[in-house]
């Protein structure tokens, strides 16, 4: 009864820090979107500030540790540049697509995941976790389709196809990082894949905005309204980078991308909150479909873990017994070879 109260907490844990990764997200998406309406395009400087708060925190706990990087330098500089990559490519997309069709092709990262998961990994995910995630992504496509009910005439300024390949592009790297950053922090201290990830990133996203973005800062207006909106996609960003790792650690980067699928509300919630809108009745079933398929999920998640580990101790209890056979038949055998020449010194 303790272990499964443990696991209770443990799982309400896991999805209450999901959610909140899921609001930060969204929270760093409605930013997003109210910096491109107001025609800026810098989508690396938005990460970089981003980066820039994750170094001012993270990186002095690690100096003062005083200690020896646990994974090369080159694996954090390779995963800060897939990461910097997907926010680039994700953010620049509401330059040219709808926040609809954002939402919906940014949930091919579950399938990425799971995929990568499967081959890199070697995790093996059972029919019920399919449901489970099968469940959450239709619960976002009513969703979509609430958000699709709501939606006026479309801007003739923007360009979706060019925007859903750049956010299907992002998908594929912030899967390969999400991965990265799971096996990392597993095997490896969260806090120094933090702080990494912050300072290479800070300095990837440097060198990046001196090529690609001088000249759309140049034309930026900095009011205290755009100043704001920059200083919010930073802070969301840094909620999120911090939150992620726990999550990672104690779930899975499949349970993490499912938990962010329900950012797409919490991006309705916002919408309706700032700017008093009416909520379709669809939003109310596809946050209840979206939290059963996390359950579902979840709940075989950690049978499955619970299982493997019983296997593995198992295993590991067959060893033992069988070192200790062997001890023991070879205890027998020298006790018997010692009173045999012992008789025949007798004899002689």
């Amino acid at each position: 009864m303790e272990f499964k109260r443990k696991d209770v907490w443990g799982l309400l844990l896991v999805l209450l820090l999901g959610q909140l990764v899921a609001f930060s997200m969204a929270a760093s998406s409605f930013t997003s979107s109210l910096i491109a309406n107001l025609g800026v395009d810098a989508p690396l400087t938005q990460s970089f500030f981003g980066y820039l708060l994750l170094t001012l925190v993270y990186v002095p706990i690690v100096l003062h540790r005083r200690q020896k990087l646990q994974i090369a330098w080159y694996w954090y500089l390779a995963l800060a540049f897939i990461d910097v990559q997907g926010n680039y490519l994700v953010v620049k997309a509401y330059q040219y697509s709808y926040i609809t069709s954002v939402t919906l092709l940014d949930c091919w990262t579950v399938v990425w995941v799971i995929i990568l998961t499967w081959y890199a990994l070697g995790t093996r995910y059972s029919f019920l976790q399919f449901v489970g995630a099968g469940t959450c992504v239709a619960g976002l496509a009513l969703v979509l389709l609430s958000d699709a009910e709501s939606t006026g005439e479309p801007d003739p300024s923007k360009i979706p196809l060019l925007g859903d390949a750049l956010v299907i592009a992002g998908t594929v790297f912030f899967a390969f990082s999400n991965v990265g950053e799971e096996y990392c922090v597993k095997k490896k201290d969260r806090v120094e894949v933090v702080a990494m990830l912050g300072l290479f990133g800070l300095l990837i996203s440097m060198v990046q905005i001196l090529v690609f973005e001088r000249k759309s800062l140049e034309a930026v207006t900095w009011s205290p309204t755009m100043i704001s909106l920059f200083a919010g996609f930073a802070v969301a960003i840094f909620i999120f980078y911090t939150i992620t790792p726990f999550v990672l650690k104690m779930s899975g980067a499949t349970l993490f991308n499912l938990s962010l699928l329900t950012s797409d509300m919490w991006a309705v919630a916002i919408r309706v909150l700032f700017y008093h809108q009416q909520i379709n009745w669809l939003y109310y079933l596809a946050f209840t479909v979206v939290a059963v398929g996390l359950i579902v999920y979840s709940l075989n998640e950690s049978s499955s873990d619970n299982e493997t580990a019983a296997s593995a101790e198992a295993a590991a209890q067959y060893h033992q017994l069988q070192s200790e056979d062997d001890s023991t038949g070879s205890g027998q055998n020298s006790g018997i070879q010692e009173r045999t020449h012992k008789e025949e010194l007798h004899i002689c």
